[in-house]
């Protein structure tokens, strides 16, 4: 997203990026590493409702942190704000109306969270992923742009590179496996039993996350010397990943916006396993991905090794896969960050904002 306010060749210079978030998250890493300012809140992030002592802080914490994101905005003085109107959003949302500040909220998922509905109506425009977010915020009363999910440019490298860089073989289909940072030991212990199965038709890629990355390295010293090479584990795939979607051939793993929006826009079947819990967000993306003909849904309880050995029979099925491939690209939106950043400049530079189709257009990768 932030290359996007970047890399832009009508604008003389960038403008200066300030990211403001809570205490807990990937902040201090990320955002850091790619040379954003960072300001930081009193609060966290939310992603548990147990009962804990946080029950009775993080009112106070939320409260307090209302003064403090006004005092930052008015030492930042921004010309417009872009967020994803999560928890930590809401102090900001709240000390930016009365200083009249612009605001685009980008949501990505078909169901918007509690936040959200909660701060829609503070927003100037609201970018969405799904048709179903746009109607559960009609009642805010703002202008609304289907933007898709924004994602990394994923026609930076051919696959013939990208199956260069991870030494994948050129003549066998590959499964990319992943579970992303919730429940993944459910896809390790299908991998762990379909291995030798697996194998034998397939060359898999399978991110474990770093505890289960040495138990992954055992299971497949397991393998005959010569499969050895046909299963490849890795602890995480950071600087990879695009690598490793751009050479699959299918995509075994969660429904988080980002994950599908980039499976969709390079035309990747997939066979998603929807995270059950935080609000069954995950099972609403996955849904308008399998309604539309680009995926097919495992439930989390049914997923097991012979559910993840049955998905890769897709990858024998030509017609259906060439149908799903095809279906998953007519839902990309490759150029969603450049119709976000479009959105967020208009409100900065308080120019009239564009018509819906100019959006969507710049987000399906059209626009001239």
């Amino acid at each position: 997203m932030a290359r996007s306010f970047r890399d832009r060749p009508d604008r003389p210079s960038a403008p200066d990026l300030v990211w403001v978030g809570g205490h807990r998250g990937l902040e201090a890493e990320l955002v850091r590493d790619a040379g954003i300012r960072c300001r930081r809140l009193a609060l966290r992030s939310l992603r548990t409702v147990d009962v804990s002592v946080h029950a009775v802080l993080d009112p106070i914490r939320l409260a307090a942190s209302v003064p403090q994101a006004a005092a930052i905005l008015a030492a930042e003085r921004p010309a417009a704000i872009l967020t994803t109107g999560g928890y930590v959003a809401v102090p900001v949302l709240l000390a930016a109306a009365p200083m009249r500040i612009p605001v685009v909220l980008w949501e990505g998922n078909a169901v918007p969270g509690r936040a959200v509905r909660a701060t829609a109506r503070l927003a100037d425009a609201l970018a969405i992923s799904y048709e179903s977010a746009g109607r559960a915020l009609a009642s805010a009363g703002v202008p609304t742009y289907p933007t898709g999910t924004p994602i990394r440019d994923v026609s930076a490298m051919s696959r013939d590179e990208a199956r260069g860089r991870l030494d994948l073989p050129a003549d066998r289909p590959t499964i990319l496996i992943f579970g992303g940072s919730q429940a993944v030991r459910r896809f390790n212990a299908a991998v762990a039993a379909a291995l030798p199965r697996l194998v034998e038709r397939v060359t898999v890629v399978h991110v474990t996350g770093e505890s289960a990355y040495a138990a992954a390295l055992t299971e497949r010293e397991k393998l005959p010397a010569d499969a050895r090479g046909r299963y490849r584990p890795y602890p995480f795939l950071r600087d990879d990943m695009l690598a490793a979607l751009v050479a699959t051939d299918l995509v075994v793993g969660r429904a988080g916006s980002s994950t599908l929006a980039e499976v969709a826009a390079l035309g990747i079947p997939s066979v998603i396993v929807p995270y059950p819990h935080a609000g069954a967000h995950q099972g609403a993306n996955a849904a308008s991905l399998a309604e539309a003909g680009a995926a097919r849904i495992v439930p989390d309880e049914a997923f097991d090794a012979d559910a993840l050995v049955a998905a890769t029979d897709l990858l024998f099925d030509e017609p259906a896969r060439a149908a799903m491939a095809e279906a998953a690209r007519r839902l990309g939106r490759p150029g969603a960050a450049e119709a976000v950043a479009t959105l967020v400049l208009a409100l900065a530079e308080r120019r009239p904002l564009p018509a819906v189709e100019t959006i969507e257009a710049i987000a399906r990768g059209w626009a001239a």
